[in-house]
């Protein structure tokens, strides 16, 4: 008795979303085109991050091979945008990474998703809203910081603020209010700030190619000391490195091209607009993929034209593009920049605010939150109580927190999801096509015929019999999965962890890395060989099973590498997640009633994750 409650437990657990076929019944406006989705992507991916982060990274990490960085960078996320882009053509719902973890890994893999999703994008709202707040208090003379930290001190360190930054607070719940109003409303506000952005980052590469020297790329150490000997030491040099074009190494390279993974973050909020869009298995796809695009070409043309205005070691990392600007002589381009940033600062802040309301939604919809919260305005067809309370959670945190401490923990929220939907891709594309698997089940039933129980071989593994998915194989894809998503975390905690042994050569740990390695090869290899599903979609992702397993390894190695402090801040939170999940989510959940409802509901119904064949996109 006690295995058989335990057992039904563990059911609960690991039980998976079913999907009604087709986009019919949504509460939501689709009101979304293509356009407004790609404006969404890169409003939130192409963030104040262009106008700074190419600064530090060129400085002390890469040089002039920041450019490098940049490509090594983008190709990493768009592993883990492909994968959300044939999610979005297969799956066209609110949630995002929530929701394809629902369908595909279970229930309590899908509340830990989302949940995670939630505190990064509340996270990252109140971070976007101050930096906000603080580059306009640095246009006007940093007046506004000044005559608030005199009256208004927060002596708490590391927890609260210096002072509460009440213009944070008051432009997320603007910003709030326009997100309560109408997607499409929002979409046009983005759209019209990320075209000003563009124009702003094609004014600096245009600009800096036309006053740029391909001699900065080329810096010796006679330069250097040329640049010594003329400094004016009111701002110290960086190092020089080896000088050239890779001043520090191959080593600088890939430090700094994870340093620029996370500017290419922020694209998964497109897979949120799931019951918005008008043609989600088709726009959703293509939002992704152009967005990431445009995000590539923006920060590659940008550091290419700061390395080429001004030598590397030069950069001012808080300011570096009007500082290059002014070293060669366009020093009121600086307020072009300003503008451009701020402009920047606001898509993201849009960006980071759109989908955190659609996450919650989906989940109280599906029961795991308060149902309360997946109200909906009869007028607007908007999430009405998760957009509010979300926005004044996200403002008071603006308002009165320290989030310096915290930005590691947003990032660590969008791996973790970067991973499973990695994962889910990989389970799904070679699961059986439950349109076909119930026609065999009926033509079995006519012939009066029992079918044949599948047995599992070792020649089965590698040589199916089967040219289509069957239960068997994919069953076998999901054990081989889980194996691999445990071996792929075992190598990369082996590579942060112990990465000095292994490059002096420890013959101990470099046999433990052999191991790991031979073990995914072959269990790669096993997946590679099963049957994939031949279901139609508008996009696939190419080269299974190779770029999902890459985009796992990416996704863990940068999880890896966070500190022991925010695996602890990212446990307490998850605690607290756990908490609301078996205090009332598990009971309260939609497949929980269902089943109760409906106890002899066909098994079928409860698989199918095929929308294509029975959407008709809406025009």
């Amino acid at each position: 008795m006690p295995w058989r409650a335990l057992r039904r437990f563990g059911q609960k657990l690991l039980r998976r979303r079913s999907l009604e076929p087709g986009m019919a019944g949504t509460r939501l406006a689709r009101c979304l085109n293509t356009l407004d989705l790609m404006a969404l992507g890169v409003g939130s991916t192409l963030g104040a991050g262009v106008y700074v982060l190419a600064g530090e990274v060129a400085k002390d990490k890469a040089g002039p091979s920041i450019v490098i960085c940049f490509l090594v960078a983008a190709l990493s996320s768009v592993l883990a945008g492909l994968c959300y882009a044939e999610f979005g053509a297969r799956v066209p719902r609110s949630g995002s990474a929530y929701l394809y973890s629902y369908v595909t890994v279970g229930e309590l893999w899908a509340f830990t998703t989302g949940w995670n999703l939630i505190l990064s994008y509340v996270i990252g709202t109140a971070s976007v809203a101050r930096a906000w707040s603080s580059a306009f208090d640095n246009l006007i003379g940093n007046h506004i910081s000044q005559a608030l930290q005199g009256s208004i001190s927060l002596n708490v360190p590391h927890v609260l603020a210096k002072y509460p930054d009440f213009f944070a607070l008051g432009l997320v719940l603007l910003l709030t209010a326009l997100l309560a109003l109408g997607a499409s409303e929002s979409a046009m506000v983005t759209k019209v700030f990320t075209a000003v952005n563009l124009l702003v980052l094609a004014f600096v590469i245009i600009s800096g190619f036309i006053k740029g020297d391909l001699h900065n790329w080329r810096l010796t150490e006679e330069d250097y000391k040329l640049a010594v000997a003329t400094a004016n030491h009111t701002y110290s040099l960086g190092p020089l490195g080896s000088g050239g074009f890779v001043p520090f190494g191959v080593q600088g390279l890939l430090r700094g091209a994870a340093t620029c993974f996370y500017a290419f973050v922020g694209f998964d909020c497109i897979a949120t607009t799931g019951e918005e869009a008008q043609n989600p298995q088709r726009s959703i796809p293509m939002g992704i993929v152009v967005s990431l695009l445009v995000c590539f070409l923006a920060y590659f043309g940008v550091s290419s034209a700061l390395t080429l205005m001004m030598p590397y070691y030069q950069l001012q990392p808080e300011s570096p593009l009007p500082e290059a600007f002014l070293h060669v002589g366009w020093a009121p381009a600086r307020y072009v920049v300003a503008v451009g940033s701020l402009c920047a600062l606001s898509t993201s802040l849009l960006g980071s605010m759109f989908p955190m309301p659609r996450v919650i939604y989906a989940m109280a919809e599906d029961g795991l939150l308060f149902r309360v919260l997946a109200q909906i305005h009869s007028d607007t067809h908007t999430p009405i109580v998760a957009t509010v309370v979300s926005g004044v959670i996200a403002a008071l945190m603006a308002f009165l927190f320290e989030l310096t401490d915290l930005v590691d923990l947003m990032s660590m929220g969008t791996l973790l999801a970067y991973s499973l939907v990695s994962i889910c891709v990989l389970i799904l594309r070679y699961q059986p096509d439950p349109v076909m698997q119930s026609e065999e089940d009926e033509v079995e039933l006519q012939e009066e015929r029992p079918p044949e129980a599948e047995k599992l071989t070792l020649q089965g593994l590698f040589c199916p019999v089967n040219s289509v998915p069957s239960p068997l194989s994919g069953q076998v894809i999901y054990v081989c999965s889980s194996l691999l998503a445990l071996l792929v975390s075992a190598l990369c905690l082996v590579l942060t962890q112990w990465s000095v042994p292994l490059l002096s050569g420890d013959p101990v740990w470099i046999a433990v890395v052999g191991v790991l390695l031979t073990l995914i090869t072959g269990i790669t290899g096993v997946i590679w060989r099963q049957p994939q599903s031949s279901t139609p979609l508008h996009f696939k992702v190419p080269a299974l099973p190779l770029l999902p397993l890459l985009s796992i390894f990416v996704n863990i190695y940068l999880m890896m590498q966070m500190t022991a402090g925010t695996w602890a801040r990212f446990g307490v939170w998850m605690l607290i997640g756990f908490t609301i999940y078996f205090c009332y989510g598990i009971r309260h959940s939609l497949e929980e009633v269902k089943r109760d409802q409906a106890p002899l509901k066909p098994r079928a119904e409860t698989i199918g994750l095929d929308l294509s064949r029975s959407c008709t996109p809406s025009i």
